[in-house]
């Protein structure tokens, strides 16, 4: 069918409703294109939000609740996409592509109805306060390019996406289609022959600490939501109980007729004219939180998630603790969630503990996630109580900002440093990442979709099926036992009844990491039991990341493989010199029939590991190649020009995880690299040995200006910041969430007074 015909579809038999006549062949009322657009959207509103109530999932996450609208905005607007390629394929009884049936103005007047996010003008991004200290969404990070980075945008793509339409089905979904002459082997039937493994190698390298930082520092860079609906658009069954396959349910199969629940990441419909017009129309997955080392899973990723930790009322820049629970020796415990009772575990025994908050939605999965997320928690009130005792002149906003900053600074040093060289090897890190070379405002810093995806999970080969818990000389606690993995999910009652974060952290330092294996890589703990808070059966991690990789469209293992220079997999002698052992890659081959179809995730997991790494080449290039584009182009990394005096940087590179133990627990022995396992107590030190930080670094004398001036007036519901650019001591004020500024947000310091009188923060 001619172009010219299709658009003569659109144009002038377009429909806004189709009928069906006595010999079922469908038949389309006048109207014009618009007409039909808005039809098309307005039928896809109705389906999402018309749903039976057990379909309009409330969201378990509050990462997921903060970016409902734009959720909520691609849903709509790939429903639309949809709904026309049915009318179309109804009327000519063909399919069609989106990219077939509609013009850039078509696409642009649907994400306006579908309320699609705008490109921010760079315009937006020279206002002052956008200089000294990063936004919590990550806008404006780069000021030309605002939403590179931030928060609720889309994961890049390195490799074009393939969907078995072009557009948007993952592969598998329709399970009798062929790949290179083959169907895919089912994720579950993968994980059950290849990848479940009852033990685990050791080896004496590293400390599990490695293991679970990944996993916490992956929460700072990227979480993909899922689809806001938990039934099917087309038949509103429960994707929990269903087997079909029909948007947004992808459920995995089991034996027989049973399968797993899945649900599909949310799409992104970020619509601009200068995008690549087929990757518009492709579905795309969102990032909700932002892509920088930034510490938002401490502070959170948006203005109302970040005022709900911050402790407003103390004036100190403090973030807020639990209120109901301390330590045995009076230490902070994270806040617990809002809306209780919540769905964590708790102990059938004593007063209940519900789940905890934190800037990330994920710190319950495991005990080594909430002792990080409060060690953090406790690192931010120290050094914030530290800054006003050293500069009483500060206002309490600029103490938050200032500790938020070093706090992310920490965050960068500890992963590049001390975390990312162990795991890639140092070979690969100077190959892919190499020396700082300043801010590069032409490098996109937003994670990618393979990375998100596939690469940072090469950490679930190396989790162990134990939960070592250790007393003061780090041996087994004596009241409080090593755990079985599956019974440390959402079980944040054990960190409050159960000895606080210590016995978990020195079970961390103490224990020795497993490493991968190609022939032992997941254990049954997360393959047979794993614990999703929405869902009463038990899930297989290894499953669900070989689902979601085909969910979010990522080419094979051997266009990855293609993309970092590799030698391409072509026969079962190449794999099993990639892989290492030929009775793997004789699994592979036999459930995949063919090189090209081999999952990423899979394909980069078996790969020999580097020496000195834990990843083999293929990971190591993608993890590399990430934290370089994270590193170069985030305007206020540690190391940018103008972020931090020479003086702070010194004191900074003295930061170590080791030092925030030390001063946030009660633990006072310690490795000098806790990444690092060594035996008690030969190779450990006193806290005393381990290098401290000095803040006097932070020290600001009050300026001549301000003595003349005096503070500026403090103001309810907001707080200023200074600033002297140009050389004039500028307050600019700035309101909480959910409050608006009336008045002059700068003043400045003329003479001996402020120019104009402090705002007001009205409600919104």
């Amino acid at each position: 069918m001619s172009r010219f015909f299709l658009f003569f579809f659109l144009t002038s038999v377009c429909v806004a409703q189709t009928s069906v006549s006595a010999d079922g062949a469908a038949t389309f009322n006048c109207s014009t294109i618009r007409e039909l657009l808005s039809s098309c959207h307005e039928e896809s509103l109705q389906i999402i939000e018309n749903a039976s109530p057990y379909s309009q999932r409330r969201s378990t996450t509050q990462a997921e609740s903060d970016n409902l609208g734009v959720s909520r905005a691609g849903e709509v607007f790939h429903m639309a996409l949809q709904l026309l390629k049915d009318k179309a394929q109804q009327k000519y009884e063909r399919k069609f592509t989106a990219s077939e049936l509609l013009s850039w103005e078509n696409v642009k007047l649907l994400g306006e109805l579908s309320q699609c996010p705008a490109a921010t003008d760079p315009d937006v991004c020279e206002q002052s306060h956008h200089n000294k200290y990063r936004t919590i969404t990550g806008l404006c990070n780069n000021r030309q390019n605002p939403r590179w980075g931030a928060a609720n945008t889309a994961l890049v793509r390195w490799l074009p996406a393939e969907y078995e339409d072009g557009e948007g089905e993952p592969n598998g979904w329709n399970r009798e289609r062929l790949h290179n002459g083959f169907q895919l082997p089912p994720p579950r039937r993968v994980s059950r022959e290849i990848i479940r493994s009852s033990c685990k190698w050791r080896e004496d390298d590293y400390s599990q600490l490695l293991v679970d930082w990944g996993q916490y520092i992956d929460h700072d860079m990227t979480f993909t939501p899922q689809s806001i609906r938990s039934a099917a658009f087309w038949t509103d069954v429960d994707c929990h109980k269903t087997c079909e396959n029909v948007h947004p349910c992808f459920p995995i199969e089991i034996e027989g007729s049973l399968c797993m629940p899945f649900r599909r990441s949310t799409p992104d419909c970020f619509i601009t004219s200068g995008s690549d017009f087929h990757q518009v129309l492709q579905r795309q997955q969102l990032n909700a939180i932002t892509s920088y080392i930034d510490a938002s899973l401490v502070y959170g990723h948006t203005p109302k998630l970040e005022s709900t930790f911050r402790d407003l009322s103390g004036l100190s820049g403090k973030l807020t603790v639990n209120k109901r629970f301390r330590d045995q020796n009076g230490r902070s415990f994270l806040p617990f969630v809002v809306k209780t009772p919540s769905a964590c575990r708790t102990d059938q025994q004593g007063e209940r503990v519900e789940c905890f908050r934190a800037g990330d939605s994920r710190v319950n999965e495991v005990l080594p996630l909430i002792a990080l997320h409060t060690l953090w928690l406790r690192e931010h009130n120290r050094i914030a109580e530290a800054l006003k005792l050293i500069n009483d002149h500060w206002s309490p906003e600029i103490i938050y900002q200032e500790t938020r900053k070093i706090v992310g600074a920490m965050h960068q040093i500890i992963t590049m440093r001390d975390y990312v060289p162990k795991i890639i090897g140092l070979e690969s890190f100077e190959r892919y990442i190499g020396p700082y070379r300043g801010y590069d405002p032409t490098v996109d810093a937003s994670a990618s979709n393979v990375f998100a995806t596939a690469a940072l999970r090469f950490g679930h080969g190396t989790i162990p099926p134990i939960l070592s818990r250790l007393n003061a000389s780090f041996q087994e606690h004596e009241q409080y036992p090593h755990l079985r993995i599956h019974k440390s999910f959402f079980s944040p009652w054990r960190i409050v009844k159960e000895g606080g974060i210590e016995p978990t952290l020195r079970g961390l330092i103490g224990t020795a990491a497993p490493t991968v294996h190609a022939n032992s890589l997941l254990v049954e703990e997360v393959t047979e039991m794993l614990v999703v808070l929405d869902t009463h059966q038990n899930m297989d991690l290894a499953s669900l990341n070989l689902q979601r990789g085909r969910d979010h469209g990522l080419p094979g293992y051997n266009k990855w493989r293609n993309f970092c220079g590799l030698m391409q997999i072509q026969t079962l002698a190449d794999l099993t010199k990639a892989v290492g052992d030929v009775s793997v890659a004789e699994k592979i081959l036999d459930l995949y029939k063919h090189p090209d179809n081999i999952d990423i995730w899979l394909g980069g997991l078996v790969e020999n590991i580097i020496p000195g790494s834990r990843t083999g080449p293929l990971f190591a290039c993608l993890i590399g190649k990430q934290m370089k584009s994270i590193r170069d182009g985030d305007r206020f990394w540690w190391e940018a020009d103008g972020v931090f005096t020479q003086q702070q940087q010194n004191e900074l590179l003295k930061a170590s995880l080791s030092r925030v133990i030390c001063d946030n627990t009660d633990i006072q022995e310690v490795p000098p690299d806790s990444f690092k396992f060594g035996n008690y107590p030969a190779d450990y030190v006193e806290c005393g040995a381990i290098p401290l930080m000095s803040l006097d670094a932070w020290r600001e004398e009050r300026s001549r200006d301000l003595e003349l001036c005096g503070l500026p007036r403090p103001i309810k519901n907001g707080d200023f910041i200074f600033s002297s650019q140009s050389g004039i001591l500028t307050a600019l004020y700035s309101c909480y969430h959910g409050f608006k500024l009336e008045g002059a947000a700068e003043i400045i310091c003329e003479g001996n007074q402020w120019s104009n009188e402090a705002p007001r923060c009205t409600c919104e």
